[in-house]
């Protein structure tokens, strides 16, 4: 695409509050064998939901977690469970949220030495507007086949929604979303008013925009009330208890007046999860209730994780964890005397607080020194009563290159690294990759993300 062609389309339709982003003539490409493996990571990230799901079931009512052993796993549940009201909690374990899973599943996948490796599984994903639309765009203005392009990204994405109203052919959807998360207003917004354009009764609101009537919910059109039948919430359980009208939403779908997605489910919405994957007493869990395929894919994708906690060990006893000067740990601080190698490490937050998306929480251990690591850890230490942290493994992005345009809308081959957000929509027991996300960062930025020197870029399947 021209240089010229992006900065005016930009300036017309704005994706992100505030927002602005490098761009390029040319769509991220990917090859056929790299879309098949996309593939087989979104059924895996399906696999281990399904079974996570499983997992926190069973340890939250206290039952064995193997069918032919007499394994039992509380710990799991408590975990899971730390900082959440006790409402939420009960929500959480309520016949009605069984066996659901989040729509759409968006990880956060490196290009690294060892393949793709993954940061994060996003139940409440930002993005699916803003991939939406750069589809369309790079599509229509350079007539190519985008993956997720000719619109069905958005398709998919109104025939999950739709399908929680069976009984409607047209239903009101709603997507509603909170004031911590309106940096993504634009893009739903956007969303809306693409599926309107195909006759779809789709919304952008904020929270505030709705409210309760007879046990319904409703939201107001044109000065008339409009009854709402599925809600996507787009905001995490966290911010619940800062929105006024949670408990309108809430009632709404206990009264089966609303479908509500993505489930209320917190655990979900833990990174905790990651590192249970790696738990060495949870091994045969995962063996039992995940496909051999899948597992395998887990294998490579998941790096080494841990959850921080403090708790006192027996004199004999050390943590299942990295190790600090050649030694295993027996506390986590010990952690503080790590070597700069053995600092290859991240440090976030798990999840149920405002610091846990953005890369706000984030902190590389080799990357900072050893007071601010030492204070990092400390601070996760005395978290982790309410708020748990993971240590993962550090894995390096690879260098790539790519076509960027300069502020003056000159062409270069640039250098950097990639962060790769596919879109999985959750059909039963399968899911469709609906489209692709690529984020290229300079090459001296080790968290990559969405900023002001990075391009964000449809995908193109090569060949």
């Amino acid at each position: 695409m021209e240089y010229k062609e992006l900065q005016e389309a930009f300036a017309q339709q704005e994706l992100f509050e505030g927002k602005t982003w490098r761009t390029s003539p040319e769509p991220w490409k990917l090859s056929k064998e790299i879309v098949d493996e996309l593939e087989e990571i979104g059924t895996a990230c399906l696999d281990f939901y399904k079974a996570l799901e499983i997992l926190y079931s069973r340890t939250s009512d206290e039952k064995k977690i193997l069918r032919n052993k007499e394994l039992f796993a509380p710990w799991v549940a408590d975990y899971l469970d730390r900082g959440k009201p006790e409402e939420l909690t009960r929500i959480s374990r309520s016949k009605k949220c069984k066996g659901r899973i989040s729509p759409v599943i968006r990880p956060d996948l490196l290009v690294t030495e060892d393949g793709f490796k993954v940061t994060e599984l996003d139940s409440v994903p930002g993005g699916i507007g803003l991939t939406a639309y750069l589809n369309a765009l790079y599509e229509a203005n350079l007539n190519r086949s985008i993956l997720g392009g000719n619109g069905s990204m958005e398709k998919t994405f109104y025939r999950r929604l739709a399908s929680l109203s069976p009984s409607k052919d047209n239903p009101v959807i709603a997507i509603v979303v909170s004031e911590e998360s309106a940096t993504y207003k634009p893009e739903m917004d956007w969303l809306a008013s693409r599926l309107q354009m195909l006759g779809y009764r789709v919304f952008s609101l904020h929270t505030d925009q709705v409210f309760p009537l007879g046990g319904a919910l409703y939201f107001d059109i044109d000065g008339n009330p409009e009854k709402i039948d599925v809600v996507y919430r787009f905001f995490e359980l966290f911010d619940l208890a800062n929105i006024k009208t949670s408990q309108y939403i809430v009632e709404a779908w206990e009264n089966d007046e609303i479908a509500l997605d993505p489930p209320l489910k917190p655990f979900f919405e833990e990174k905790s999860g990651l590192a249970l994957y790696h738990h060495h007493l949870l091994g045969a869990f995962w063996q039992e209730n995940i496909p051999k395929k899948s597992r395998k894919t887990l294998d490579g994708l998941i790096p080494k994780s841990w959850i921080v906690d403090p708790a006192p060990l027996p004199p004999g006893a050390v943590i299942d964890g990295p190790q600090a000067q050649g030694q295993p740990l027996h506390h986590w601080m010990d952690l503080a005397e790590a070597s700069q190698k053995e600092r290859n490490l991240v440090l976030k937050i798990s999840g149920f607080h405002e610091s846990a998306w953005g890369s706000r929480s984030v902190v590389i251990g080799n990357d900072v020194s050893k007071d601010d690591w030492t204070r990092s850890l400390q601070d996760a230490c005395d978290a982790a009563v309410t708020h748990p942290y993971i240590i993962q493994e550090f894995h390096k992005s690879i260098r790539l290159t790519h076509p960027l345009y300069s502020s003056e809308g000159k062409v270069n081959e640039a250098s950097g690294r990639l962060r790769l957000n596919p879109y999985y929509f959750v059909f039963g027991d399968s899911v469709e990759l609906a489209g692709a996300l690529a984020t290229f960062c300079p090459p001296d930025k080790k968290i990559i993300h969405g900023m002001e020197d990075a391009a964000m870029l449809p995908c193109q399947i090569d060949g």
